[in-house]
């Protein structure tokens, strides 16, 4: 087994907002993958004492060690229960019903000799390369939905379309959110790989368009996650130099996470 991860902060003064582990069980069969993407809050707030790199770590922390520890618990299960502990974590502190209190997209992966389970919650995204070469991109497309006068106002931010109806969600303290998630599972023989990718590594697909889903997955296998998020930064950079539009990002840099896991 191969397994690379890579995470890259957006800013180098700033402390990294993402999250990512792998497990692999001492029993050896089998393992597990972690990615989360914290939501940067906007000015104005969170109702929360804590910082979003504390929220992250608390919830991956308890989605990796659910996933392992409890192979049978189902992924779904798995979140409603991290979100729930980290949740109780502080909800004596903070006003854990503020619309922007700390959060984060998810995706989660488990394999087992027999089966490879996943689940995508919000914008980061889950490559799966199949035994026969092909690739698909697992994702929750519901805040790509949205309308662009959504995307281009502040109403995406101070959460008017987060966790609501008609608009997208994200794990913040209501673990009834796990069952919003996309889920699924795929027999274990059928996938050769698996790659996690948050938004700030997916610019490649989705933003800069430099090739589809299955060229992702190549750079990544022949140059590894480091290469992609460098290409990132450049094209960025392009874009900063020559005075282009942002494209609909609110960021110039963002965080970007990669974990790459060859079955």
């Amino acid at each position: 087994m191969r397994t690379e991860l890579v995470s890259v902060p957006g800013l180098a003064d700033r402390p990294n907002e993402d999250f990512a582990s792998v497990g692999l069980p001492a029993s050896g069969q089998g393992g597990s993958l972690v990615v989360l993407d914290g939501v940067t809050p906007p000015r104005g707030g969170t109702g929360c004492l804590h910082s979003v790199p504390w929220y992250t770590a608390r919830l991956g922390g308890a989605l990796t060690e659910l996933a392992v520890s409890v192979p049978e618990l189902p992924l779904a299960e798995a979140l409603s229960r991290a979100v729930a502990r980290t949740a109780s974590a502080h909800a004596e502190t903070c006003d854990l019903s503020h619309p922007r209190t700390p959060q984060a997209t998810v995706v989660l992966a488990r394999w087992t000799p027999a089966a490879v389970e996943y689940l995508v919650l919000s914008d980061s995204a889950l490559l799966v390369e199949y035994a026969d070469g092909t690739v698909d991109a697992l994702l929750d497309d519901r805040l790509s939905l949205l309308p662009r006068t959504a995307l281009a106002s502040e109403a995406l931010v101070d959460g008017t379309y987060r966790n609501q109806e008609g608009g997208f969600f994200t794990a913040a303290a209501d673990p009834s959110v796990a069952a919003r998630a996309v889920t699924g599972t795929l027999p274990r023989p059928d996938v050769r790989s698996l790659t996690a990718l948050t938004d700030g590594a997916t610019r490649w697909v989705e933003r800069f368009t430099e090739g589809a889903w299955p060229d992702c997955l190549a750079l990544v296998r022949k140059q590894g996650p480091q290469a992609l998020v460098d290409r990132v930064r450049e094209l960025e950079l392009s874009d900063a130099a020559n005075g282009r539009a942002l494209l609909g990002r609110s960021k110039t840099h963002d965080d970007a996470t990669v974990v790459y896991v060859e079955l």
